[in-house]
This record gives C-alpha cells, structure tokens and sequence, in this order.
C-alpha cells in the first residue's frame, strides 16, 4: 500500500506530458517497433549530442575570420559550408547571421528553445526562460546591457526567432588585435554566448 501511496503521489507531482513529448515518444516507439532503430541507437545519439559543446560552433566562427571563401559559403548556405569541416549537424536547417560594424543581430526563441544544440550543445537555462523570450523582442538594448554588451545608438539591433525549421548562429566580429593568432587560437576566444549574441568577442579574454 505504501508503495501503491507513493507512485500516485509521484504521478500528481510530475508534470504534465505536453503534445510534443507525446508526439516523440510515439515516434520513437514506432521506429523501435520496426526495427528502424533500437533503444541503444537512441540511446546512443542522445548522448552524443549531449555531449556536444559550443567549441564546435567556435571552430566554424574562427574558420571565417581567416578563410574568405569559407565566410562567403558559410554565409551563403550554412549547412554545407559546416559540412566541409567535417563537422555533422544532421538535417538542421541552419542561417548564420554576421555582426557588422553597423549590425549586431541576437538570437532568441520567443516559442520553446530551438537552438543550434548541434554546434553549441545544450542551451542555457536564461535563453529558455520566458523572460528572456519576451524581452529579446521587446527591448533587446535591454538586455544585452544587462549581459554587458553596451550597443552603440548608431548601431542596428537585428533579433532572429529561431523556430523547429529554422535555427540562427551569430558570426561575430573579429576582435582587433588578433591577426597573429592562429586559428585554434581564435576558437579559444569565441564563446557560447557571443554566438548566441548576447555578448561580444574579447581578446584581452585569454590574455
């Protein structure tokens, strides 16, 4: 009885499977059911994502800085381009957006939290909050200061609405006095947030 007691209590206090979750584990049973995939398989590529972090995404960042062609191609047809770097992003549809001396643009999903997990791992808990979806919109100046990143008035404010078709990653600028680096060098100083765009590139951050 009291293990009985227990699970219903369990039961009241989780929450409530959304449409989504639903459809997922339908799925997912399915391809079980018909030997398309296995629990293992499923398993397997979990956990592997996972496992993924943002210096995958710092590598395509820094490839840019020094490969002109690769820049253009990346710009271009993102997918493609990150797929030359051996890098596999699966069937994600991915639009990179460059920050410019006139432009800074700033990724927000103002629905759940689609983000680009494939290049920067998992997101962080401040850009699933509803908070930050609701205010990236309405007052972006806002809260990039709050992040530390003071944007000039002269300087255009782009904010990009990741959606499940469609996921964005912000190129940032190159930093000024980093022409001696190497690229392993430049990857080292680009950071999850910077492509996200909440926050810019810093040389003095490995100094």
């Amino acid at each position: 009885m009291k293990s009985s007691s227990t699970n219903e209590s369990d039961t009241r206090n989780t929450a409530p499977t959304t449409y989504y979750q639903f459809l997922e584990i339908s799925v997912r049973e399915l391809l079980i059911e018909k030997g398309v995939l296995s629990a293992e398989d499923i398993r397997n590529a979990v956990k592997e994502m996972d496992s993924r972090g943002p210096e995958l995404g710092a590598q395509v960042v820094a490839r840019a800085w020094v490969d002109p062609q690769f820049k253009q191609s990346l710009l271009q047809d993102a997918p493609s381009a990150v797929k030359t770097l051996v890098l596999e992003i699966g069937p994600l549809q991915l639009l990179v957006v460059e920050n410019t001396p006139e432009v800074h643009n700033l990724i927000v999903c103002t629905l759940c939290s689609c983000y680009p997990r494939s290049l920067l791992g998992l997101p962080p808990d401040w850009y699933k909050s509803r908070e930050y979806r609701s205010r990236a919109v309405r007052e972006p100046r806002s809260v990039l200061l709050e992040f530390g990143t003071d944007i000039s008035d002269e300087v255009e404010v782009r904010v990009h609405d990741s959606t499940a078709d469609l996921r964005y990653l912000v190129l940032p600028q190159r930093p000024a006095g980093t022409g001696h680096l190497t690229e392993d060098e430049l990857a080292a100083l680009v950071k999850r947030d910077s492509m996200i765009g909440v926050t810019e590139v810093c040389f003095s951050a490995i100094k």
